[in-house]
């Protein structure tokens, strides 16, 4: 006699309602203009189309080595049969396999991506509703103390690290939202040094694991090498501070870990 395992069941999917061509014109250009009055999905190129039946939130990007436009799916939108009016927000967490983020209306979604602080999608949330709150993307007078605490000159309010980036640095968005995949594990971005003509800054993502012990990474930004911003992980052990950081890119020829 054989042992077998018994395998929980799959939930099943939910089922998609077909929409008709109005529709489905309202929900597309309700993300649209979603996208459109976010800073950062603005600056993330992020775009919404319709196929077969659902939604599709892309990122766009223009390839360097061959001048061709990519794109990479971020999220899908499928529109329910119940609760009716309906619309499941789901993300990837592998090829294929696609998990529940959120159930609500076109406005709900696409303002709950563009807000995203853990990462499923960007992580620059914070930035986003700051953004918002201050009517664009303009950049607000910030000022650095000495031990690196960050805070707005007119409101005295402190800023979250990807803000500081933002307006005491003037780090464009889509540099800031790099390395996109230590956002995914919920990496809190820490500024440890900077240096003193301020192309530089060194900052430690840090997250905690189960047994409540620190780990992450450490990316340098930077714009020694060619004058324009750029995000560079740096190899652990040679993330010392700005000074070791862009010695070993020298040797490498500005290739990061």
């Amino acid at each position: 006699m054989g042992w077998r395992r018994n395998w929980p069941e799959r939930k099943p999917r939910p089922a998609v309602k077909a929409l008709s061509k109005k529709r489905k014109d309202e929900i597309l250009s309700k993300l649209v203009g979603g996208i459109e009055s976010s800073p950062v999905l603005s600056s993330l190129n992020i775009s919404a189309r319709a196929l077969r039946g659902r939604f599709y939130i892309e990122q766009l990007w223009m390839n360097d080595s061959d001048d061709e436009l990519e794109s990479a799916i971020i999220g899908r939108i499928t529109p329910l049969v119940t609760p009716r009016g309906r619309l499941l927000l789901e993300a990837e967490k592998s090829k294929g396999n696609w998990y529940e983020v959120k159930k609500g209306n076109a406005k709900t979604l696409i303002e709950h991506i563009a807000n995203d602080t853990k990462g499923t999608f960007h992580g620059l949330g914070t930035l986003n509703r700051s953004l918002c709150d201050a009517g664009g993307d303009q950049r607000l007078p910030v000022k650095m103390d000495e031990e690196l605490n960050f805070t707005y000159k007119n409101t005295g309010e402190k800023c979250s690290t990807q803000e500081a980036l933002y307006h005491f640095f003037d780090i464009p968005i889509n540099v800031i939202a790099e390395p996109s995949g230590w956002y995914i594990y919920h990496r809190k971005p820490v500024i440890d040094e900077v240096s003193h003509d301020r192309k530089s800054v060194l900052v430690r993502f840090m997250s905690r694991d189960r047994y409540g012990s620190d780990f992450g990474g450490t990316c340098l930004y930077s714009k020694v090498n060619d004058d324009r911003w750029d995000a560079y992980p740096i190899k652990p052990n040679q993330s010392r501070n700005i000074k070791t950081s862009i010695s070993w890119l020298e040797k490498r020829k500005w290739v990061s870990w």
